[in-house]
């Protein structure tokens, strides 16, 4: 028999604070268990009545036999503490990712459905990708932006679904523009858009390489209030001219979004790399403040999850 008491007490005590906090709030989705047991490198996330389980590589050696049970009797302790069916857990693994793109097909077809987040409403599937379709991680800023978003002219790049364009389309935003490369993704932005009643002739869809974008939307000279921009740790895809890499180039891309920014406007800045470093030189250039404690959710115990930073023009 094997031993998960260790696991299954911890979840139990985050599950009775948790759901509680998170109805206040009013999520849906939202992270029960974020690697708190060593012993028990997962990551549990709630999705209304489903449950995304991701598994980390630890390197650790386990039987094929021994490594079944260990997590049929997870997945069993999951479902009596969530009151969630086991058919409605789904498992990942999430290993480091080598020489692909952050959002990598798993297989599965999956089943789209709905979850609500302070107001908003998003399609999430479990299963069809790595990754849901929102990351409950950034929560936060999303919301900050829809507290700042009212008459400004919004850009989101390297917007995956869309979500912080309907967060700031929900604050009233007059405008917006939505780039990401994906058709898939800027398919499911667009379905995000009209669930949540944004009208499609303001917030436009463009699909791009952000690179190219940011040259041509310079060169162009268009000005935006509010930008988002949260690129990937790296990405190689067929559809880029070059390899992303964010340390390498979180400078150009920095310096190219800021140029695009109108007196007064804001962008905010994150990545998920965990060793990323801010270039020193930024900081003469633009006000700089380092928002990631606040930008992280209090259901992520792990504060580093990601990094995220608000810059502004220094006045000339």
């Amino acid at each position: 028999m094997v031993d998960v008491s260790a696991f299954a007490n911890r979840l139990q005590k985050n599950y009775k604070h948790y759901a509680k906090w998170a109805s206040r709030q009013g999520l849906d989705a939202w992270r029960v268990y974020d690697k708190d047991v060593p012993q028990f490198p997962l990551a549990v996330d709630l999705y209304g009545e489903r449950v995304h389980l991701q598994e980390y590589d630890t390197g650790w050696a386990m039987e094929d036999e021994v490594y079944q049970q260990w997590i049929a009797a997870i997945i069993a302790a999951i479902a009596e503490v969530t009151g969630r069916a086991p058919q409605a857990i789904t498992l990942k693994s999430r290993r480091r990712q080598k020489g692909v793109s952050q959002y990598e097909k798993v297989g599965k077809l999956g089943d789209d459905f709905i979850v609500e987040e302070f107001g908003q409403r998003f399609i999430v599937n479990l299963d069809a990708y790595l990754d849901t379709g929102l990351f409950l991680d950034h929560r936060n800023t999303r919301k900050r932006v829809r507290e700042e978003a009212a008459g400004k002219r919004f850009l989101n790049l390297f917007a995956y679904t869309g979500s912080f364009t309907v967060y700031a389309g929900a604050g009233g935003a007059v405008s917006s523009e939505t780039v990401d490369m994906s058709n898939t993704y800027q398919d499911w932005s667009r379905r995000n858009f009209e669930l949540n009643g944004l009208d499609l002739a303001r917030h436009q869809l463009v699909r791009a390489d952000v690179f190219q974008y940011l040259e041509q939307a310079v060169d162009e000279g268009k000005q935006f209030d509010l930008i988002v921009m949260d690129p990937p740790t790296f990405s190689n895809s067929k559809k880029m001219q070059d390899i992303l890499d964010v340390q390498r180039d979180h400078v150009w891309l920095i310096d190219y979004a800021m140029a695009l920014l109108a007196p007064g406007g804001t962008l905010y800045f994150s990545n998920n790399l965990r060793s990323f470093v801010l270039d020193e030189r930024l900081a003469e250039d633009y006000h700089i403040r380092d928002i990631s404690a606040l930008s992280v959710s209090e259901d992520f115990r792990n504060r580093k999850i990601h990094q995220c930073y608000q810059l502004k023009k220094k006045a000339a």
